[in-house]
């Protein structure tokens, strides 16, 4: 006999093991309906996982992640089968589910249009229908292989093909679709009442540009026809939001495919608002006790080998030379990070625990060699700008370092307006992982007990996520979302307790001994390049008058106030405003209608009866017209804005 019970609700006893399903059905007989997966002793689990000894479930609908990822990735199985059922040639690679719904990647003859998208659609519905159930069974690796080469699943082999000898693999089946798969899915379709089929696009087969293009097709879902119309209108203000469209529109980036994917070109309204950024946090950070450094865009890879990056990270780096004929010739890389290079700063001379802590921040350009299918528009990009430092600590002040580290994270987060947008993650290792992490177990321990310790004091409301540590340490993530639901590191703060040992760092202590620091490693505002595209996004391209690229035009009526509006126009950039004139040969309504399209914030008009009375006409972007101001409180009306970094649109 074993006991099976609901938290915090039913229990039973059973004398044979079974399902957690079945289990739910016998402890809820009337409310399994909307029960999409089930967590088992805390660990969320497939419906299917079989009972053996005493088991608390907590049932999952499609309000919990694990329960609508199930709910997407059986989803994911029914697009697999419709198109199975239409072109029986096509080749299946992967088909997850995402945050915001589910792709599949497909090798298929011709390229798919919007006809072929709408002919997939209408046959999912049509299956959907049937409510097929949907059944998991397993295979010896060997067995499992044949399976998928009799049925030309090349995808499918070259994934077994790497799996361990003896490994047992799971399939799901549903009606004639068999699907390699390691779940979580469904009982049966049924719950799937309203699906669409988003869009189409090229990704590389397991994302490597040297492998085939394959064409994923992205879908979502939902158990009924009312939450997906009001998730298709959400996605209609996310894409009238979407820095891409508008930060082009707007004149902030462009993309060309002569430099390539990843490598965006900055207009002259971005550059100004990243100048602006980076200046702001350089002189916060050193408000607070950072030295600037200014450290090389590449380096030898010795480097990269000493701190592990090499081992670790190489596949992520763009590489000058070939590896393998180190012997004879130097092989660089760009930079991915700074911290090496930040660490031969600190080594150029000897150390006293007197010295410490000593903060290093430097605007860092690094390069990464980001995925094809992974970029999008100024969020993930192969070149970008980052707010970086590492804090060279003693033990005992790791703590108030990283406190502060945090306290510095969430004053930006504040003065750009995203502090209610974010959550907070503790990313830690995974010991069954060895091979992905440096260092000993015990120490991995330690230093995450002591992280711990620091953020239940900080009070940060953070979530773990075990497996997402750097390889030489814990962090603290600070995630965010685009506008249409994508989650993003914003920024990070890390603690190292083993690069220091590597590269040969030392302080004596006050004993006289010689001992290895800890080092943080964080950003303040994280990518820059990134930071620019959420501020697009959440403020709709009307930037908060702190952060415009220009926050006053002047609206000369005619030609002949034109002198007098570049007076104007002088005078407000003494005050160290940014102003620019348009003396345009245009309607006065015209050049108004295109300063409200372009979001600037503040507008002056200028005539004859604003220069007799020494008065500025004021219409702004959110109000319009605000009437006539004398020049000294337009000025101070501004200053004491920008002062207090007021963030509306």
């Amino acid at each position: 006999m074993f006991n099976v019970s609901i938290r915090n609700g039913e229990s039973r006893e059973f004398s044979e093991p079974l399902s957690a399903y079945d289990a739910l059905r016998a402890l809820l007989p009337d409310g399994t309906a909307d029960i999409l997966a089930v967590e088992v002793n805390g660990v969320p689990s497939d419906l299917r996982t079989e009972l053996r000894d005493d088991a608390v479930l907590q049932p999952l609908t499609f309000e919990d992640d694990y329960g609508r990822h199930a709910f997407f990735h059986t989803s994911s199985h029914v697009m697999a089968e419709a198109i199975m059922s239409l072109w029986p040639e096509t080749k299946f690679a992967i088909g997850p589910a995402i945050d915001q719904g589910f792709y599949y990647d497909i090798d298929l003859d011709h390229a798919l249009s919007e006809e072929d998208l709408a002919s997939i659609e209408s046959r999912m519905r049509k299956l959907l229908k049937k409510r097929a159930r949907i059944e998991r069974f397993v295979l010896p690796r060997e067995e499992a292989r044949q399976l998928m080469a009799e049925r030309a699943e090349i995808y499918k082999v070259e994934l077994i093909d790497e799996l361990p000898e003896g490994e047992t693999i799971s399939f799901y089946r549903q009606g004639e679709f068999v699907d390699l798969c390691a779940g979580p899915h469904l009982m049966n379709t049924g719950p799937i009442k309203a699906v669409k089929l988003l869009s189409v696009s090229g990704a590389y087969w397991r994302g490597s540009e040297k492998n085939k293009m394959l064409q994923r097709i992205y879908g979502v879902s939902f158990p009924s026809k009312d939450e997906l119309e009001a998730h298709l209108a959400a996605l209609e203000e996310a894409r009238a939001r979407d820095h891409n469209k508008i930060g082009r529109q707007l004149g902030y980036f462009t993309t060309t495919d002569y430099i390539g994917q990843g490598l965006p070109i900055m207009l002259p309204k971005g550059a100004k608002v990243l100048q602006i950024l980076e200046r702001f946090v350089e002189d916060e950070e050193e408000r607070r006790g950072y030295f600037l450094t200014k450290t090389p865009l590449l380096a030898k890879s010795d480097l990269y080998k000493i701190s592990g990056h090499w081992d670790h990270y190489r596949d992520g780096m763009f590489i000058i030379g070939d590896p393998e004929k180190e012997a004879e010739e130097d092989v660089f890389a760009l930079r991915p990070m700074t911290c090496p290079f930040q660490f031969q700063a600190y080594l150029q001379k000897t150390r006293s625990y007197r010295d410490l802590p000593l903060r290093y921040n430097e605007t860092s350009k690094l390069f990464r060699n980001e995925a094809s299918g992974e970029m999008h528009g100024l969020i993930r990009i192969r070149q970008f700008t980052i707010s970086e430092a590492h804090l060279i600590t003693r033990p005992d002040q790791v703590e108030e370092e990283f406190l502060g580290a945090v306290d510095l994270a969430n004053f930006m987060l504040d003065a750009l307006g995203f502090l209610e947008d974010v959550t907070y993650r503790f990313s830690t290792w995974d010991p069954n992982n060895r091979d992905k992490y440096i260092g000993e177990a015990e120490e991995w321990e330690r230093v995450q007990d002591l992280m711990k310790g620091i953020l239940d004091k900080s009070g940060v409301p953070y979530e773990t996520t075990p497996g997402d540590a750097a390889f030489y340490g814990p962090k603290l993530d600070i995630q965010t979302r685009n506008v249409f639901g994508k989650e993003d590191t914003l920024i990070t703060v890390q603690i190292d307790f083993q690069l220091a040992q590597r590269f040969g760092m030392y302080y004596t202590d006050r004993d006289g001994e010689r001992r290895h620091p800890y080092i943080i490693h964080r950003t303040s505002i994280g990518c820059y390049e990134r930071t620019l595209a959420l501020l697009i996004e959440k403020y709709g391209g009307a930037m908060p008058l702190w952060l415009a690229p220009v926050q006053v035009r002047v609206m000369p009526i005619s030609e002949r106030h034109v002198d007098q509006a570049k007076a104007v126009e002088a005078r407000l950039r003494a005050a160290g405003l940014r102003a620019e004139t348009d003396a345009r040969d245009e309607k006065i309504g015209k050049k108004i209608k295109e300063g409200q399209l372009e979001k600037i914030p503040y507008v002056i008009i200028l005539g004859d009866q604003e220069i007799a009375e020494d008065k500025y006409a004021v219409r702004t972007r959110s109000d319009g017209d605000i009437g006539k101001m004398s020049p000294e409180d337009f000025l101070a009306r501004l200053l004491d804005e920008v002062a207090r970094r007021v963030n509306r649109p």
